[in-house]
């Protein structure tokens, strides 16, 4: 589903420093060989996923695109090869909550694109209900998407990173993980902050382990508007678009900072204040 001519693999890197498989020609014909990006996105049917598939698009990078939604999956790799001809988009039908098929489709992504060089754990839920207050199925739905969902694509990511010695594993929280909220959103930040401890655990282990190249990166995304939270008013305050958010994350990631608030202003200050305000304040949040 996509097409790129074959590319040489890229078998030098420096240690500590990861390389990306591949090279090609700019697009501006000059001969210049730059390196190509292999990246995943996991949730990648609307939202957030979308708009980055479409923003790494345009930074040359190949990717392979997964969701449940694969109709959806089909219309964006038309799009995206129609912008840019020279790209191999790749699409296939997952859902995360099924440790089996993550499995299966990221290690046949891996070989069907001669190497994964980042992955980007995004696919989640926002669904939630007050505890105890009988909104049980939503917090469980929530709560398997995002913590074993997001668990079984780290693990499979990490197996094709480590079998490759090298890799970027990208996973996306939110700022609601920096500290237990109230209401609707208890189950979802908690969800988000398990993310966030779970890559900076496998981030302890990789650093500086000899023979590997692995990067770690955990982007807390403030209010960015998505298919996610398209039922909340137009005019929240902090609220921005799609685009400009997701043109922070894509910043963040591609300087593979360890975490990032997104956008900077007003979340990186924002997120130290979270840390250290009273409960009574934090709760005003939920």
């Amino acid at each position: 589903m996509g097409y790129a001519a074959n590319q040489p693999e890229v078998s030098t890197f420096r240690p500590g420093q990861y390389a990306p498989s591949r090279t090609a020609a700019t697009p501006w014909g000059s001969g210049i060989l730059d390196v190509v990006t292999t990246t995943l996105i996991t949730g990648a049917s609307s939202g957030l996923g979308a708009e980055m598939a479409r923003q790494f698009a345009a930074l040359g990078h190949d990717l392979a695109l997964v969701a449940r939604r694969v109709d959806r999956l089909d219309g964006l790799q038309t799009e995206l090869l129609a912008a840019h001809p020279g790209r191999r988009v790749e699409v296939r039908a997952l859902d995360v909550t099924d440790p089996v098929a993550v499995r299966q489709v990221v290690h046949e992504l891996n070989a069907a694109m001669g190497g994964l060089d980042r992955v980007i754990v995004n696919a989640g839920l926002g669904k939630g209900a007050p505890i105890g207050t009988g909104g049980d199925a939503a917090n469980r739905e929530t709560a398997q998407t995002n913590v074993l969902g997001a668990l079984a694509q780290c693990e499979s990511a990490m197996e094709v990173f480590r079998q490759r010695g090298q890799g970027h594993l990208v996973v996306i929280s939110s700022v609601s993980a920096m500290r237990g909220m109230p209401k609707a959103m208890t189950t979802y930040a908690a969800s988000k902050a398990f993310v966030a401890h779970l890559a900076e655990g496998i981030r302890a282990e990789v650093m500086g382990e000899p023979g590997l190249a692995i990067d770690v990166t955990t982007v807390y995304p403030g209010y960015i508007r998505s298919e996610m939270n398209d039922r909340v008013v137009q005019d929240t305050p902090l609220m921005v678009s799609t685009e400009e958010g997701v043109r922070a994350i894509v910043v963040a990631v591609e300087k593979r900072a360890h975490n990032a608030l997104v956008p900077p202003w007003p979340w990186e200050p924002i997120g130290r204040a979270l840390k250290v305000l009273p409960l009574q304040l934090v709760r005003r949040l939920g």
